[in-house]
């Protein structure tokens, strides 16, 4: 892939992730979507996108994902948009961004890794930060942080799942495949809230669809043209663009605590990839 493809590629879906806190804090804001619908119709839209461009691949992905990733997907997606009723943009993705590196972080700590030093360095100033972020000045509601704790966890569980795969979009169609009937089981649950209104859906269909569907597909192809550690330093962009979309565009605030915190998350997770990489 030419140099500028690959950047505008992954330029497009750094943007496409920190898209997917923006429409979902935009439709639970703006509009009168429900969580559980805005769930659903994410999940139900990414399967019919990842399906297409698969099947225009001429490829087959049915049996290719399990229903355990699947569950670890629709509990990521369903706990994202519950906590989104009350975060910040930028406060969720800060906080969701930190729950995926540090549980994985002690995932792999559980398997053995062992830690040098900066790494034990890196690892409590990422959890330092998060416990800023945590704090009750920051969030309306601690019920809604640790929502957004639970699906950082979940898509932890689902990406080290699926690291051992060698065809990741194939097995990501079919894991969103699989997640429709949890999030059909969802609205079964919340039907009585159940509210659909069109520019929600719009929405909900754009996250699934475009941040989702699309993003996952660029970045799958981007993958085998970027080192490991680049990619995941690559990530750390995400939770930026996501906080300062919301500035811009929902006219959000960055206090004084979240920036040192986003700071202080940002430089843990960084020391901990640096000596992850020289350790490798």
């Amino acid at each position: 892939m030419h140099f500028y493809s690959l950047s505008l590629a992954v330029f497009f879906a750094l943007f496409a992730f920190a898209g997917n806190s923006l429409l979902c804090r935009m439709a639970l804001l703006h509009t009168a979507i429900d969580p559980s619908s805005f769930t659903f119709i994410r999940l139900l839209s990414g399967a019919l996108v990842l399906a297409i461009i698969v099947l225009l691949r001429k490829q087959r992905f049915i049996g290719s994902g399990n229903w355990l990733s699947a569950f670890a997907l629709f509990v990521y997606a369903s706990a994202f948009s519950w906590s989104y009723i009350a975060l910040d943009t930028g406060t969720g993705a800060f906080i969701l961004f930190a729950s995926v590196q540090i549980c994985m972080l002690l995932i792999a700590f559980s398997k053995g890794d062992k830690f040098s030093l900066n790494q034990w360095l890196g690892f409590g100033l990422a959890v330092t930060g998060l416990s800023l972020l945590l704090s009750p000045s920051q969030v309306p509601s601690m019920l809604y942080a640790i929502l957004m704790v639970f699906a950082g966890i979940a898509w932890a569980i689902y990406t080290i799942r699926g690291k051992s795969n060698n065809a990741p979009l194939l097995v990501t169609a079919d894991n969103f495949l699989k997640s429709l009937p949890f999030g059909a089981l969802l609205l079964l649950v919340t039907w009585q809230d159940i509210s659909v209104p069109s520019d929600g859906v719009i929405y909900a269909i754009a996250s699934g669809a475009i941040t989702s569907g699309v993003g996952y597909t660029i970045w799958y192809l981007c993958l085998p043209h970027i080192k490991s550690s680049s990619a995941a330093v690559l990530q750390l962009s995400v939770p930026v663009i996501a906080t300062l979309a919301g500035i811009l565009l929902l006219d959000e605030t960055m206090t004084s605590i979240m920036m040192i915190a986003s700071v202080v998350i940002i430089a843990g997770i960084l020391i901990a990839l640096k000596q992850k990489k020289e350790h490798a």
